[in-house]
């Protein structure tokens, strides 16, 4: 019974937000009449809900209790001050994102004016390798977690993607050395992103910030500075209470602009 309701939900995606009861059964691989009868139960719970033209989507229940996970709502709410000071420092497209399995989960993102763009929205999902914040994330996974993924297939989306194994784990290593990581192109060929790992009360790894910009605009290394105070200011945060959160978001603000402003040179405060 639990698969098939989790089948049915998983029938929903980004690019089929809006299903037909046909449509449900036939991606979700049920019986018509098991989907007829599914359907009603969650749409009465209110997983889901039916348009005025008898297609389904998901509803605002499934939604509210998605949202008490704590890598979701609670680290988005921790880290939107530090988001927000980034983007106002850089006015490039700022990401939060956690890993699940072999793939990243964005949890928030703010888009850049006038920058590159990108293709992720919050809640989609990217294979780790070939993204600055799943790079960042990778490198401090377990060694277990590690070598199960580089035993995997690597996807390749551009010709700059890393593929190689072994290639990949010296990459891995190289952003513990220098606390931060790099993707450039490897998604697409226009995008660079530069991303830091956030850590939690007990100091692992949870999270990544990135700020991703139009490749060739700049070295990675003038963006660094600024992805790594904001990735520090939330850790910090995470270690507090939630009041220090806000205000340490906040008191990062300054030092955030001021580290970007100075990579960039005077009188700019883009990148």
């Amino acid at each position: 019974m639990t698969s098939r309701v989790l089948a049915l939900l998983g029938a929903f995606g980004a690019e089929h937000r809006h299903l037909s009861l046909t449509q449900i059964s036939r991606r979700a691989g049920l019986p018509l009449a098991t989907a007829h009868r599914l359907t009603a139960e969650l749409t009465a719970w209110g997983a889901l809900e039916r348009d005025s033209d008898g297609r389904y989507r998901i509803g605002l229940r499934l939604w509210e209790v998605g949202s008490l996970a704590p890598r979701g709502l609670g680290l988005r709410e921790a880290a939107l001050p530090f988001l927000e000071d980034l983007y106002e420092a850089t006015h490039q497209n700022i990401q939060l994102a956690v890993l699940d399995g072999n793939e990243v989960v964005y949890v928030e993102r703010i888009p850049g004016r006038d920058s590159v763009s990108v293709l992720t929205r919050v809640g989609g999902r990217w294979p780790a390798h070939a993204t600055g914040v799943g790079l960042a994330l990778l490198a401090h996974a377990s060694r277990d977690d590690q070598e199960r993924y580089l035993a995997g297939p690597l996807a390749r989306f551009t010709p700059r993607t890393i593929t190689e194994p072994a290639r990949l784990r010296r990459e891995l290593a190289e952003v513990r050395r220098l606390g931060y990581a790099v993707s450039n192109g490897q998604v697409t060929l226009d995008a660079l992103s530069v991303a830091a790992p956030v850590r939690g009360p007990d100091g692992e790894v949870v999270a990544a910030i990135s700020i991703v910009t139009r490749a060739g605009a700049g070295p990675p290394s003038a963006l660094a500075p600024a992805v790594c105070t904001a990735s520090r200011g939330l850790s910090r945060a995470l270690r507090g209470s939630s009041g220090a959160a806000v205000a340490g978001g906040h008191e990062a603000a300054s030092s955030t602009q001021r580290k970007v402003r100075s990579a960039v040179g005077p009188g700019r405060t883009t990148v």
